[in-house]
């Protein structure tokens, strides 16, 4: 029988509050330093994707190839303001239910990992503001879209998660994410389990025109998802 043995997360809007469009505003302000003001609706289209690929996604998608030079300079501004935003910002918090959700996976032996379009000084100040880096840390691993070659939606950050956690198949592993782009993530990496949650970047319309195995109101629901489906890997201890 299939078990759960390692769950990955996505950060904004799955684990973290994200303020009410926090990640969108910051890339729709890096955008409009350079000159391009954004169709509406065009940011729906590349959220989760590594932040670089997002900002010439855009670009090209408004027509603005001779601002493509610039994507460099235009993240630099996007990683500022959104680690202002993780650093200062008092509606910074874990999602509701999420340190729960760890501390279930956790006592049945289950791994915990989250992954991330941010680049890692980004996911860094995320990890430092909730107080998830250190030897208390409920999180047992974290990877940055910058420390592979492939962002979302290719399987480069979940495989090297697996690496990483004994090189265990992928069927033993979840992905968990608010947006299409983890979804279509966690099919292309084999995972046993691909779950969406509502709680951020996509509706149910958007997440659910994606393949998967669940959609949740939020990470909170996930234990009760294993139980159901009789996928931990053993009883609480």
């Amino acid at each position: 029988m299939m078990a759960i043995r390692l769950v990955v997360f996505d950060v904004a809007g799955t684990t973290v509050h994200d303020g009410g469009g926090a990640v969108r505003r910051a890339l729709r302000e890096a955008l409009e330093t350079a000159g391009l003001s954004l169709r509406e609706g065009s940011l729906e289209r590349v959220m989760g994707l590594a932040k670089p690929v997002a900002i010439r996604t855009l670009l090209e998608g408004h027509g603005r190839d001779e601002l493509v030079s610039k994507v460099e300079s235009i993240h630099a501004v996007f990683v500022s303001r959104i680690i202002r935003y993780y650093r200062d910002d008092p509606s910074v918090r874990p999602v509701d239910g999420a340190a729960e959700t760890f501390a279930r996976l956790r006592d049945h032996g289950v791994l915990v990992a989250l992954n991330t379009g941010f680049s890692r000084p980004v996911l860094d100040a995320v990890l430092t503001r909730l107080g998830w880096n250190g030897p208390s840390s409920p999180i047992n691993t974290t990877i940055a879209s910058d420390e592979v070659p492939r962002g979302r939606p290719y399987p480069d950050m979940i495989t090297a998660l697996r690496q990483r956690s004994g090189g265990m198949p992928a069927s033993d592993v979840a992905k968990v994410g608010d947006t299409a782009v983890d979804l279509q993530e966690g099919t292309m990496a084999g995972c046993g389990l691909v779950v969406g949650v509502l709680s951020g970047g996509h509706d149910q319309a958007m997440l659910g025109e994606q393949p998967h195995d669940a959609l949740l109101n939020s990470v909170a629901a996930l234990p009760a998802l294993l139980e159901q489906r009789q996928l931990w890997p053993h009883a609480t201890t």
